[in-house]
């Protein structure tokens, strides 16, 4: 199963969003995707078990330590931004938790990541397609679904 736009469309449906890996470093892409999310205006959650607050445009959001501390998870979708052993065992409670949809950015998945996240959410955005280069990703694909579900 490969992700299409339809998937894009089901993973920005959802009300509020978390960032698994979110970063304080503006550097690295967990403190990019994080602020591309804020810059869009939408509820998110920073994740990352530093639990430092990351400074953004001259405002500190609170970090969460895990997906546990996420309010809603049914009605939040995730994006992850962390390596592959990582993200794996963030799937898993991910699923126990509930949470419906998962975009997976370059880099945060190998073969066993897919097809845990493939058999066990609604929709999952990751592997080659999208508008970039390097497959799906956040930066770079998503203005067009927040478009298509008129949020933007």
């Amino acid at each position: 199963m490969t992700a299409t736009d339809p998937t894009l469309r089901s993973f920005f449906q959802s009300p509020k969003y978390a960032v698994v890996g979110a970063s304080t470093n503006p550097d690295k892409y967990g403190f990019k995707v994080f602020r591309w999310y804020i810059n869009h205006d939408l509820p998110v959650t920073p994740i990352n078990p530093g639990n430092k607050p990351i400074p953004v445009d001259g405002k500190e959001y609170p970090v969460v330590t895990s997906l546990k501390e996420v309010p809603s998870p049914q009605e939040t979708s995730v994006s992850f931004i962390t390596p592959p052993k990582v993200t794996l065992a963030s799937l898993k409670e991910a699923k126990e938790l509930g949470f419906p949809s998962v975009f997976l950015q370059p880099g945060t998945f190998d073969d066993e990541v897919l097809e845990f996240a493939r058999e066990n959410f609604k929709a999952v955005v990751a592997g080659e397609g999208g508008w970039g280069s390097e497959g799906w990703c956040v930066l770079v694909d998503g203005e067009r679904g927040l478009k298509a579900v008129g949020k933007l």
